[in-house]
């Protein structure tokens, strides 16, 4: 049979006796042949309890020793399934990233895959056992701990499946799948039963919080078929039916996908917008501004530069609203006086709202209803950035229901 990667989040693993449903259910896939690796989260609220106390000690906590201890989180999670599992008569065995090893850079905290080695691994799903290893965390080069950032259990399960070649990668979690929107902001929201990975990236850059951005950059570029699916069912559900269910990420190729226009709504409370006022308006203004962002490990999303005007122009940008007041810190420190800008202003209250969909490179007037929509509800647009397959806008943060639910309506994504 199939080798098969499951991933389960952190809800999935909250509690013991979840952690035995996560058994039965890998259980019944290794019973029907498949040889199973399995990478959970630390148990829901671990992690957030690990980093508080980090910061109860240290304010700003030192990366690598937070690494350390973030770590730990998954450790207990693959040692109690592997017990789980053993309790179920499974012989299971559990590794810790370093184990593996999963190889990363030394960006502590924000760490990123190099390799994976699966000599190991492949030894003991030879031998018939079900391979329980860590999520979110690896190995730098020195043989220090680092762990990939909040979600990144997610990048981590794709990537095992990416490097054994895996059939396919199921990441279970509290959700049944990828919905056009938010169903608790439109209950009229449809699970889509399959979105394209373009589309699936897109939607998790714009504020999904379904997947990690960087597990469906892995899924794309390795051609990781990949499925979204809940935990939350009776873990001795009938294989065939678990193993259609959900949503599938698939490729482009798949041109049923075509048939929708718009694939979805995403929308995104996580960004804060930073001008900068009165800049000359001169070639290398962008980098002088963004480069001293990008040494302090901030990533920016939207950039918008105004006309110039007598030789001046307003440079605005936005940032993940974590990272808000650092950013500011760096202009005020490092920019303002060396491009003799006139005002730093920031917003931290904005939202970004997006419409999602492959259709869109074979339809005119996408952009026109969205903006004809909002402006019907009285919302004005301050910033907008397109691509062939979604066009986002950055709105006061109050409206972001309502325009939710105004664009959900306006695409007709309540029908099937």
């Amino acid at each position: 049979m199939a080798l098969i990667v499951h991933k389960y989040g952190g809800t999935s693993m909250g509690s013991t006796e979840r952690i035995r449903n996560v058994a039965r259910r890998v259980a019944k896939w290794h019973a029907a042949g498949h040889q199973m690796v399995v990478v959970p989260s630390a148990m829901s609220g671990e992690t957030n309890r690990l980093i508080a106390l980090a910061k109860e000690i240290q304010p700003q906590p030192d990366g690598r020793e937070l690494d350390m201890i973030a770590a730990t989180g998954e450790q207990v999670s693959v040692g109690l399934l592997a017990m789980a599992l053993k309790a179920q008569g499974v012989d299971a065995v559990s590794y810790a990233g370093w184990q593996v090893p999963v190889r990363t850079d030394d960006a502590y905290t924000k760490a990123r895959i190099e390799s994976i080695d699966d000599t190991r691994v492949r030894v003991d799903l030879a031998a018939g056992k079900v391979v329980v290893i860590t999520g979110f965390q690896g190995v730098d080069a020195e043989g220090n701990i680092t762990t990939l950032g909040r979600g990144g259990s997610d990048t981590s399960a794709v990537a095992v499946a990416a490097a054994l070649r895996a059939e396919e990668c199921l990441i279970y979690t509290d959700v049944d799948g990828v919905y056009t929107t938010d169903p608790r902001i439109v209950p009229e929201a449809r699970r889509l039963p399959g979105i394209t990975f373009e589309e699936m990236l897109e939607m998790a850059s714009l504020g999904s919080k379904v997947l990690q951005i960087r597990s469906v950059e892995f899924a794309g570029k390795y051609k990781v078929k990949t499925r979204v699916l809940s935990s939350l069912t009776p873990p001795d559900i009938p294989l065939a039916e678990e193993a259609v269910s959900g949503t599938l990420i698939t490729f482009e190729e798949d041109k049923s996908m075509e048939q929708a226009v718009i694939s979805g709504i995403a929308f995104n409370r996580d960004e804060a917008k930073i001008t900068v006022l009165n800049v000359p308006d001169r070639p290398g203004i962008a980098y002088q501004i963004l480069g001293p962002v990008a040494d302090a490990n901030i990533d920016v999303d939207m950039i918008i530069q105004n006309t110039g005007n007598q030789g001046l122009t307003d440079f605005s940008f936005t940032v993940h609203r974590n990272e808000y007041q650092k950013a500011i810190e760096v202009l005020e420190g490092k920019v303002k006086s060396g491009i003799q800008a006139g005002a730093i202003q920031g917003d931290p209250k904005i939202a970004k709202v997006s419409v999602v969909g492959i259709g869109m490179r074979s339809h005119v007037g996408i952009a026109s209803l969205m903006f004809r929509t909002l402006s019907e509800e009285g919302i004005n647009i301050q910033m907008i950035s397109t691509s062939e397959i979604k066009i986002s806008v950055v709105i006061e943060d109050k409206y972001m229901e309502l325009a939710v639910r105004a664009l959900h309506k306006a695409f007709g994504l309540e029908q099937a």
